[in-house]
């Protein structure tokens, strides 16, 4: 099997960079993968040693088959990115596994990937993949379908990358349209439909936003897992569009996970009322006042 090219975003985190590497090397298929590191140059004079560590690192990372820099002259943005080098690389290779400097992974990652790009490569109707789960829900199956994309540890083909659209305001016109705003929000149980305006109004630069809305109006499929082949480490402040804290926290699952082709290809919807519990007891109305009740009681008067 011809292993897909892994691409990683680093920015001016160290340390998570260094925790990201060090769990992708212990995934036997590393040696046999090209890496591509996507660094991004300091928005800020402060960020600029930070970043600096960051390239002095890379620039020794050895245990894969090739590893390729891309050092930004100028700083891009994390949305910018991640558009500019999917792109660029799915073009080329036709399939491409991303990652994020703060997340951690479980040995069996790319196993996992690399099966499933392979297994649903000629299927149209499913266009993600997505290694992590933060609901720890066991009425999840290994593996399912949905309508929804993550973005912790993912993969994709070049066909299905052409339907990303990353102008927001066509998107929220046709979710607006089609009367899909409320599914796409898990049923009222999570904003993302705010989220997809705050992008518009530049209030947040999310890719990934664009990328849930495009596939999810042109009714194509995620591969989810729900046994974590991901942790997230970047809910300690270090992160951009970052917030939540333990409320996606994931136990990484530590053994192999098959991928067995899911037929008929259509929506798991036991995983999305799944999904839907899980987003309506930590981000509904209740929940999020209790979190500011005791964010109060401890001393944090942040907003």
């Amino acid at each position: 099997m011809t292993l897909s090219p892994i691409l990683l975003f680093v920015y001016n985190r160290p340390q998570h960079t260094r925790r990201l590497v060090e769990s992708l090397l212990a995934n036997a298929e590393a040696a046999e993968s090209e890496l591509f590191i996507y660094s991004d140059a300091p928005k800020e004079e402060q960020q600029a040693e930070a970043v600096a560590e960051v390239r002095r690192y890379i620039r020794y990372i050895h245990g894969f088959k090739e590893v390729h820099l891309i050092e930004r002259e100028e700083n891009w943005g994390l949305a910018r990115n991640i558009i500019d080098g999917v792109t660029t690389q799915v073009n080329r290779y036709g399939r491409v596994i991303v990652l994020e400097d703060d997340l951690v992974l479980s040995p069996y990652f790319l196993r996992f990937m690399n099966d499933a790009l392979t297994v649903y490569a000629d299927e149209p109707r499913v266009g993600h993949i997505q290694g992590c789960d933060f609901t720890q829900d066991p009425a999840l199956p290994d593996t399912f379908l949905i309508q929804w994309t993550g973005s912790w540890g993912w993969a994709t083909w070049a066909r299905s990358w052409r339907l990303f659209n990353p102008d927001g305001s066509q998107l929220l016109r046709q979710l607006e349209e089609r009367k899909l705003t409320y599914r796409f929000d898990f049923n009222g149980n999570y904003r993302f439909t705010r989220m997809l305006r705050r992008q518009i109004a530049e209030k947040n630069n999310s890719w990934a936003i664009r990328w849930n809305a495009s596939l999810f109006l042109a009714d194509v499929l995620s591969l989810n897992v729900g046994r974590s082949l991901v942790h997230n480490e970047g809910f300690d402040g270090s992160g951009t569009n970052c917030g939540g804290g333990g409320l996606y926290a994931s136990r990484l699952w530590d053994q192999p996970l098959p991928v067995i082709k899911i037929e008929p290809v259509v929506e798991n919807e036991e995983a999305r009322r799944c999904l839907a519990r899980y987003y309506h007891r930590h981000f509904g109305f209740w929940a999020k006042a209790w979190r500011r009740i005791k964010r109060t009681l401890q001393g944090d008067f942040g907003a």
